[in-house]
Parts: C-alpha cells; sequence; structure tokens
C-alpha cells in the first residue's frame, strides 16, 4: 500500500511525501482521501508536476512511476516538453521517460534531443536517459545522434555514453569516426 501527504499553506500544495507499506504514524493532522485508483493518483501527481509551483512538482514524477498498471510516458513526455516547468521536474521526467518500458518512449526521447528549441540540459538529459534504454533501442539512437546532431555537445555525450555500452556497434563507429579523413 502506498500512502502520499500533501503538504499546504495558503491554499498551495507545498511538500508531497510518499510511503510505500511501512506502519502510518498517528496524530500528525491529516484528511484520509481513503483510497484512490492508480489512474487517478498518477493523473493527479503528473498534473501536480506540469504546475511547478513548489518543491511538491519535482516530488511528484517518482511516485506517479509507482503506480501499478498505468501508462505514464505521454505525460511524462509532456512535461519534459512544457515551457512552464523548471529544468529540475524536466529532468525528472526525461530520466523516467527513459526508464519507461517500448520503442514509443524511446522515439519520444530521440525527438527530445532534436528538438532545438528544448532546454539544452533537458536534452542532454534525454541523451542519458537513451543510454539507459535496452541496448537495442539506446544504443542505435545514440549512434544516430552521434553521427548526425548538430549540436557538437550532444554528440560527444552520445559518443561518451555509447563507450559505455560495452556494445559492438558503438565499436564500429567509433573506428568509423576515427578513420574518416
Amino acid at each position: 500500500m502506498t500512502r502520499g501527504i500533501v503538504t499546504k499553506s495558503s491554499g498551495r500544495i507545498t511538500d508531497l511525501r510518499v510511503y510505500v507499506g511501512g506502519e502510518w504514524r498517528t496524530g500528525t493532522p491529516a484528511t484520509d482521501l481513503g483510497t484512490i485508483g492508480t489512474k487517478d493518483a498518477a493523473s493527479y501527481l503528473l498534473a501536480l508536476a506540469l504546475k511547478d509551483e513548489s518543491r511538491a512538482s519535482e516530488k511528484a514524477i517518482f511516485p506517479a512511476m509507482l503506480a501499478d498498471s498505468v501508462t505514464i510516458w505521454p505525460d511524462l513526455l509532456k512535461v519534459a516538453k512544457a515551457d512552464n516547468v523548471s529544468r529540475k521536474v524536466k529532468r525528472s521526467a526525461v530520466f523516467w521517460l527513459g526508464q519507461a518500458a517500448g520503442d514509443a518512449a524511446t522515439r519520444g526521447l530521440t525527438d527530445l534531443v532534436d528538438d532545438g528549441t528544448a532546454d539544452h540540459e533537458v536534452r542532454e538529459t534525454a541523451v542519458f536517459a537513451l543510454s539507459q534504454r535496452p541496448k537495442d533501442e539506446g544504443v542505435p539512437a545514440l549512434i544516430r545522434i552521434a553521427r548526425a546532431n548538430k549540436d557538437p555537445e550532444l554528440r560527444r555525450k552520445a559518443i561518451f555514453w555509447l563507450g559505455q555500452s560495452d556494445d559492438p556497434r558503438a565499436l564500429s563507429l567509433f573506428e568509423e569516426l576515427l578513420t574518416r579523413p
């Protein structure tokens, strides 16, 4: 069982704590909302992340990832691309997007890397997230970035993560790059 506790001040949510399992403390003033479905809980948490008004926004993404039987990667991508969301919240969304299963998540990450209007640090985090994808998804995406991305810093990051992959395709790319006239 998971329990979420929000702290409010002047009607605004200012902090978020999430507990999984264990005993609940008594004596702390709280309003128990009862049991909430995982889909509703994940939607609430991701909406909180998109508001980006407090530390609670930064903390909302991880517990949304804990929701069982809910596909949240499309919402994580929205958070990562949102103009009104802080870099810290975006980076968290991108990191967890990289952990999400499926080719669609990889496509979303590569689209984010290629988006020249997105925050550079967020794009770098997307390169890292691609390095965390299964090799059959992440390595080809990183090779494409290393070969074709217009941003030399992103190409360097992709090459770095390819060097950590122990994948023979990365070795072939390095040989190609080093023997190019």
